[in-house]
């Protein structure tokens, strides 16, 4: 949820571009993991092979598309966008046909591990891992890093920053296709975890947004926390009340909405 999430809180909060596509790229990127793990076995390159090819997809896609909708509302935007989500699901259906895959986890990480008398998926605390170090690489970035001042100051004062000089067409594609990196990434991780099958952007789409809502537009620190909150808020209310565990979800969001309604971390408008 992080990695999903941390992409489309800046691409969001720094363009004011509701990009309903965001998901497709968590697909898609689950896809071209299976698509690389069949033809050469390996994981670890597709690691690295999905995130770099769906940031070149995205890149491209704000260049030709989305930078003609800019200034158009959040109405051109949904419609756009939407249309996207469904072009990539026909063409992921259309190649692999309707059936759900899976992946196998990398060598190594198979089985349970124990951990302080609990017993854990070997490939699940690998996720956790990569989501820290991703996380803390990411936070790095955002408060100590030129690349990190630049996106703070477009998130704060876009019209500003455009007359300090910095070149907003260049920034907006180079966040685009990082957050469209990360969505890939986030799909090579999920998928042998998850069930990989045409239409599966849609659900963790869902739940992404809340963790923006959450967390507020344009932080990264509200990405975390948020992710974390509809992590725990889902396991609790799994564990609890299994039949309302989603309706927990948006609930909390609701209770955060009355008392913040930029969210935990966002900036108050």
């Amino acid at each position: 949820m992080f990695l999903l999430a941390a992409g489309l809180s800046i691409i969001f909060g720094l363009m004011n571009v509701l990009n309903l596509a965001h998901g497709s790229f968590y697909m898609v990127g689950a896809y071209i993991a299976y698509s690389v793990v069949v033809a050469t076995k390996s994981f670890w390159l597709a690691l690295v092979v999905a995130p770099v090819l769906l940031a070149v997809v995205g890149a491209a896609l704000e260049l030709v598309f989305f930078r003609r909708v800019y200034g158009r509302g959040h109405l051109a935007q949904v419609l756009l966008t939407f249309g996207f989500t469904l072009v990539f699901v026909d063409l992921i259906r259309s190649q692999f046909g309707p059936t759900t895959r899976s992946i196998p986890p990398p060598s190594g990480l198979e089985g349970a591990v124990q951990v302080l008398g609990a017993t854990f998926s070997a490939y699940s605390l690998f996720v956790l891992a990569v989501a820290t170090v991703v996380g803390a690489l990411l936070l790095v970035g955002w408060r100590s890093l030129r690349v990190g001042a630049v996106l703070r100051a477009g998130v704060e004062d876009k019209e500003m920053a455009g007359l300090l000089g910095i070149n907003l067409p260049r920034v907006f594609t180079l966040t685009f296709a990082f957050g469209a990196g990360l969505a890939g990434l986030a799909g090579v991780i999920a998928a042998p975890e998850f069930a990989i099958y045409p239409g599966m952007d849609a659900n963790v789409l869902i739940l992404a947004l809340v963790v923006v809502v959450l967390g507020g537009l344009g932080s990264i620190e509200g990405a975390l926390l948020g992710a974390a909150l509809v992590g725990l808020g889902y396991v609790i209310g799994t564990s609890l009340f299994p039949q309302f565990a989603i309706g927990l979800i948006f609930a909390l969001m609701a209770a955060v909405l009355v008392v913040r309604p930029s969210g935990l971390l966002g900036r108050r408008m």
